[in-house]
């Protein structure tokens, strides 16, 4: 059986790696072009080609999928399915080309969680469990029939970038899984039993901004530590506070924990000993800071922070 692979970043590489191992038959990747990155603007090349690169594939990187060059060298490839993990969003002719079709790998229990950052907002939502999930392309987005999923639960101080490695591995076991018994299908000329999804269970995972990214210190105590972990370690969730010198400086909180209590300070009001906490007051107690990173400076666990700076009696995160 044929494949051609489609992805980008280090998520991708672990599903393409997985079926290397296991002597499928990877005829070409395809991956976003190079591009310059850095003060040097040095080219940099994407995760997954330099894997390709690495294990002799022969790689495509299109600047537009609809290019008919591109869609030509693709279809002489005669692959019988593509696989997609973190790729761009696919044009009809290209997924629609391989005979069995085109698979993707999504983060997230299908049809929760549909869009560009399914980690991200499963943890900002607060969600106790999400999981991976492998399904077939179809017009609308993330929306085909779904062939396999599992589920991994989400611990109170999980971060996205924890969440992203476990289902990294998860999805490539999945993926691995997804294709053996595509090749059992293909060969024993067997059809597939897919689940159709149920649009109106669907929930949205939009491409992050800015604004979601700026914590909100009238949100409650639990929402704030949810975003927080949910954007870390990219891109970080920011608040901004004026120092003694009268500069505004933004400050991105990476890991957090939560303290309930009744209090009566000032949401977004500093609390500490200079030395080894920095709490932070909210709707429902206080956000207790150990990873954060202010502007100009490294990132850093709380106690070398306050080595080098000191809050003033009143100063607050707004």
């Amino acid at each position: 059986m044929r494949i051609v692979f489609m992805g980008t970043p280090q998520f991708a590489v672990a599903t393409l790696e997985a079926l290397i191992s296991h002597a499928f038959e990877v005829v070409a990747v395809v991956t976003a072009p190079d591009k310059p990155s850095g003060r040097g603007l040095a080219v940099t090349e994407s995760a997954v080609k330099k894997y390709a690169v690495q294990h002799h594939l022969p790689v495509l990187q299109p600047t537009n999928l609809k290019d008919e060059a591109f869609a030509e060298t693709l279809k002489k490839l005669n692959a019988d399915v593509q696989i997609v993990v973190a790729f761009r969003m696919l044009p009809e002719k290209i997924w629609n080309m391989p005979p069995l079709g085109t698979f993707n790998l999504h983060a997230s229990l299908l049809p929760k969680y549909r869009g560009a950052a399914p980690i991200n907002w499963a943890i900002i939502k607060g969600e106790k469990e999400t999981g991976i999930t492998t399904f077939k392309l179809q017009h609308e987005i993330d929306t085909g029939g779904v062939l396999y999923s599992e589920k991994v639960q989400i611990s109170e101080n999980m971060s996205a970038g924890e969440l992203h490695d476990e289902l990294m591995h998860l999805g490539a076991e999945l993926m691995l899984k997804t294709v053996k018994a595509l090749e059992k299908s293909w060969k024993e000329h067997q059809p597939l039993q897919f689940i159709t999804q149920k649009d109106e269970e669907a929930t949205h995972a939009p491409k992050l901004n800015k604004d979601t990214c700026r914590i909100r210190w009238d949100d409650t105590l639990q929402n704030i530590h949810n975003l927080i972990r949910g954007l870390s370690p990219h891109p970080g969730a920011f608040t901004s506070l004026v120092t003694q010198d009268g500069q505004t400086k933004t400050v991105k909180l990476y890991q957090t924990k939560t303290e309930s209590g009744v209090h009566a300070n000032t949401n977004g009001l500093l609390i500490t000993d200079n030395k080894t906490y920095l709490k932070v007051a909210c709707t429902g107690g206080y956000l207790c800071v150990e990873e954060l990173q202010m502007e100009g400076k490294k990132r850093m666990h709380v106690g070398e922070f306050l080595r080098g700076f000191r809050p003033d009696s009143g100063m607050c995160f707004y």
